[in-house]
């Protein structure tokens, strides 16, 4: 007899984490696959809103994170060229947590998944997913299992194992391609279509560095305007800071022209300490913390009823531009939107009328909750990345600096999940 999981996840960041501890926490079996060997760094801007922060203590790791985490973010800022603007943070009304904190993405990772293991999910790592097979209620997946290793390469594959499975979760990142078969490509699509689309020069590259002994002061959270481009500084936790942005194809490629036969990392740190006196002044007495990591061409945008399937959270179901720096939030608030969903259910129930059922149900609470954001954050990431716009937000900001403040309310950084979500089931059910 096929030993049968209830459900298996691809992907061990926070969506992919959060959906396997919920669901095994409502006593599903789940098993968790994960390419990376962890600890591991990762392209993020490391921002949680205050709104977030209760999903730590429901997935069992609101102490262990508080301990962890960077200092309250009580201000934020508006950094272009020779000046630094800056307002209060708005605080979030609900709860117990009034202002977001700061993680880096190697340390949240891996509380996650410890986590996850001490409620019984089964991780394999590292591991990549290579197929998926099947319909709803009876999936076959085939696993890569490899040697763990550094690097990369040193990652050979060791053997391939086939899982069997109820219901599949898809939590890869939305810069890599999803596992091959039809149970996650996107649906009207053809092999690799939705996977190789044309190069653009409006496509957007993230970039990441972090640093130790900067000038940036703890509890601010500045954006960052440039032409081509727009970024963000937070410091995290026990000191460390992060500068992350994100750079438009073309930009990058002017940005290597100046710097001739530097690395794409090296050169967008020249472009930001040349453009932005702010980060200049925060960095003039720090010291790097490893390479610059880079990952892209991003793409912002809502996929969550692309695949009919499989669920998706995370990045794979969308994201937002990384400028209101919700992605953490997003991914945590789509896991639990959707293990709220399925851990009602008998995953051997779950056939292919159901699971579309359910998916419809899903994608319509995720476009509720997320789809304003997405908006928003597309607007105010195009007018930052305009040299004409952002000159113009720049002089408005400065005569009424509290725009920095109804900014932040507008990008969702007071949103507090759990009540809203308590609040839309209360409706439901009036």
């Amino acid at each position: 007899m096929v030993d049968v999981a209830d459900a298996l996840v691809i992907g061990a960041g926070p969506a992919g984490c959060a959906s396997a501890i919920l669901l095994a926490q409502a006593g599903w079996h789940v098993i968790l696959v994960e390419q990376s060997v962890y600890p591991r760094q990762k392209v993020c801007g490391e921002c949680i809103s205050a709104g977030n922060l209760q999903l730590f203590d429901a997935l069992g790791v609101g102490e262990d994170f508080r301990d962890m985490a960077g200092p309250e973010l009580s201000r934020v800022g508006w950094m272009r060229s020779l000046a630094l603007l800056a307002a209060d943070f708005p605080a979030c009304a609900l709860g117990a947590y009034p202002y977001g904190r700061a993680i880096g993405r190697d340390r949240l990772d891996g509380l996650l998944l410890d986590r996850a293991r001490a409620v019984g999910v089964s991780v394999l790592q590292p591991a990549k997913v290579r197929g998926v097979h099947g319909s709803p209620g009876n999936f076959a997946v085939d696993i890569e299992m490899r040697w763990p290793g550094k690097s990369s390469a040193s990652r050979a594959p060791r053997s391939l194992e086939t899982r069997h499975v109820h219901v599949v979760i898809d939590a890869h990142g939305s810069w890599e391609p999803a596992p091959g078969g039809s149970a996650t490509r996107d649906a009207g699509t053809g092999p690799g279509s939705a996977h190789d689309p044309p190069k653009r020069p409006s496509d957007l590259f993230a970039f990441k560095a972090s640093f130790d002994n900067s000038n940036l002061s703890p509890g601010l959270l500045p954006v960052i305007s440039l032409d081509g481009g727009y970024g963000g500084m937070v410091v995290a936790e026990g000191g460390r800071t992060t500068l992350a942005c994100c750079i438009r194809r073309d930009r990058l490629r002017a940005c290597r022209e100046t710097v001739p036969g530097a690395a794409a990392g090296e050169a967008v740190a020249e472009f930001l300490h040349r453009s932005c006196a702010g980060v200049r002044d925060a960095l003039v007495q720090s010291r790097q913390l490893g390479p610059w990591l880079s990952v892209g061409p991003i793409r912002p945008g809502i996929r969550v009823e692309r695949c009919v399937q499989a669920f998706r959270v995370g990045n794979a179901a969308g994201e937002s531009h990384p400028l209101i720096g919700e992605g953490i939030g997003m991914a945590l608030q789509s896991a639990h939107m959707l293990a709220g969903l399925l851990s009602g259910q008998r995953a051997c129930a779950l056939d292919a009328r159901r699971t579309q059922q359910l998916t419809a149900r899903y994608a319509k609470a995720w476009r509720a909750a997320f789809a304003p954001r997405v908006r928003f954050a597309a607007a105010a990431a195009h007018a930052a990345m305009q040299p004409q716009f952002a000159s113009l937000s720049h002089a408005l900001v400065r005569r009424w600096p509290t725009l920095l403040t109804r900014a932040a309310r507008w990008a969702g950084k007071t949103r507090h999940y759990i009540a809203a979500s308590e609040e839309r089931t209360r409706h439901e059910h009036a």
